[in-house]
């Protein structure tokens, strides 16, 4: 499935897609079979008898999705497979992502956003200049670095404890911190102080870097 929209605009969406199913190698029945099946899963039945020109941007990008898939394909090449999605849309193809690796099917995935990359790929290869800069399996490249965040949910202010051991806040929302730490010891010993001055605490999570702080550093010069 390419970013571009590889749709013809004026041909009823149908037709195009029982036309992309036969050239690989379907038979018309079987096709039609196929089709229904995934029009009902991208809640796109409606659609079937109209023209890619008269549709939504993400509508058109779920037909492109379907005519990728509809002849149950043992590779699946996916270039930015969430570009025009609203939330309810790209979660409905994230749910059809999953089932396709649940069957054994084999997903490569190209995108710039590393949090799509983070929740789907079990191994990834960086780029840069077209040049790989880093791959392999995403945990196990993950694993060789150190933590560097805590996320704490706190029922009360705590910024003066955060300063007082010269951490940095990287993002504070109603009483949700996000912090830069350099170590684990330290995250603990603001637990700690936040335990003993009594302030409940809903979420304690120390955070290895994200994907996404990996790509920067790789390739953020």
């Amino acid at each position: 499935m390419p970013e571009e929209r590889g749709v013809y605009p004026k041909t009823l969406i149908k037709n195009q897609l029982l036309y992309f199913a036969e050239l690989k190698g379907m038979k018309k029945s079987e096709a039609e079979k196929s089709m229904q099946h995934w029009a009902k899963v991208l809640k796109v039945e409606e659609y079937l008898n109209m023209t890619p020109e008269k549709l939504s941007k993400g509508n058109q990008q779920k037909i492109q999705f379907m005519t990728a898939i509809i002849h149950d394909p043992e590779l699946v090449v996916l270039d930015e497979p969430f570009s025009g999605l609203d939330p309810v849309n790209t979660e409905i193809i994230k749910n059809v992502i999953i089932d396709l690796v649940k069957h054994k099917k084999y997903v490569i995935m190209s995108a710039h956003q590393m949090s799509t990359i983070e929740e789907f790929c079990s191994d990834i290869l960086i780029m840069n200049k077209g040049k790989a800069v880093l791959q392999g399996n995403l945990k196990e490249i993950k694993d060789t670095y150190k933590a560097n965040r805590l996320e704490i949910d706190v029922n009360k202010d705590i910024t003066k404890i955060i300063k007082d051991l010269s951490l940095e806040i990287e993002i504070e929302k109603n009483n949700q911190y996000k912090i830069k730490i350099e170590n684990e010891e330290v995250a603990h010993e603001l637990l700690n102080k936040v335990v003993e001055n009594k302030i409940q605490v809903n979420k304690f999570e120390i955070q290895k870097p994200t994907l996404n702080d990996i790509f920067i550093e790789k390739v953020g010069e």
